[in-house]
């Protein structure tokens, strides 16, 4: 007969929900006022035994597809069962729903505004659920604090095991953002100022590039490979796209770039 303990490990090792569920934030709240305080003792008031994990809460203000990159670079490091939930929502408030996404042996909890646009572009097989059982809410919910009210307590009930069906229709007519496979542009640019692009090994053309007119033919395998003297070169990142960077200094500033900026396949 197996243990407790023999169940927890298996349940580590496989491709089984974790013992203990795992609920994931995303968020533009930031940290030096309570928003982020509540939603965790919201969860918590309907949870307690659930893990809470900040993936971050530094998403620049309304900044939607900045929160899609964030989340589609970590969902895949969970266990499965793990709830997500992302909040990046400057139409609180407004006719714009609330759903509940179903993808890869997980879920994902938000606004329908394109913020789990990756996730549906990955994840082929998902299903989406518009949240309209209201019991599922805090008492008299906030019109300007979802992320409290309503995603929080949504997800901490998924984590005991309510299904996905619980809170509402399925849907099909969701909210996306500009596809990631194209146009061939810079997705991200990270705090050390290196430019994740959305080109994939799979889309890949050993050539150079062309950022902001400037070429860019170096590909690196790690960063003290690159000349230290200030040399732009192409390096594969580890949400696995294709990014161009500079050893101790910021590829974004050299390149004058940005989020959105074409890239190109030269000669």
């Amino acid at each position: 007969m197996r243990t407790e303990r023999e169940d927890q490990e298996t349940g580590r090792q496989g491709n089984l929900p974790p013992s203990f569920p795992v609920i994931s934030l995303l968020t533009d709240f930031g940290t030096a006022d309570y928003f982020v305080g509540a939603v965790k003792g919201a969860i918590l008031s309907v949870n307690p035994q659930v893990v809470i994990v900040d993936i971050t809460h530094e998403i620049p203000g309304q900044d939607i597809e900045a929160g899609a990159f964030m989340l589609l670079a970590a969902y895949k490091t969970f266990p499965a069962g793990t709830v997500h939930v992302a909040v990046v929502d400057p139409g609180v408030g407004s006719t714009r729903r609330p759903i509940i996404v179903a993808a890869n042996e997980q879920l994902f909890v938000g606004p329908d505004n394109g913020i789990f646009s990756y996730i549906y572009e990955r994840e082929s097989s998902h299903r989406i659920f518009h949240v309209t059982e209201q019991k599922y809410f805090r008492t008299d919910p906030s019109s300007t604090f979802h992320g409290r009210d309503i995603f929080a307590p949504v997800a901490a009930a998924l984590s005991t095991g309510v299904a996905p069906e619980a809170f509402g229709p399925e849907v099909s007519d969701e909210v996306r953002l500009t596809s990631l496979e194209s146009p061939l542009r810079i997705i991200h640019i990270d705090r050390f100022g290196n430019c994740v692009t959305n080109i994939r090994r799979k889309t890949f053309e050993e050539t150079s590039l062309s950022i902001n007119g400037m070429t860019i033919s170096a590909l690196r395998k790690f960063y003290d490979e690159a000349d230290p003297s200030g040399e732009v070169f192409a390096i594969w990142g580890s949400a696995g796209f294709l990014e161009i960077s500079v050893n101790g200094g910021s590829a974004a500033q050299i390149l004058g770039a940005k989020r959105g900026d074409e890239v190109s396949f030269t000669g």
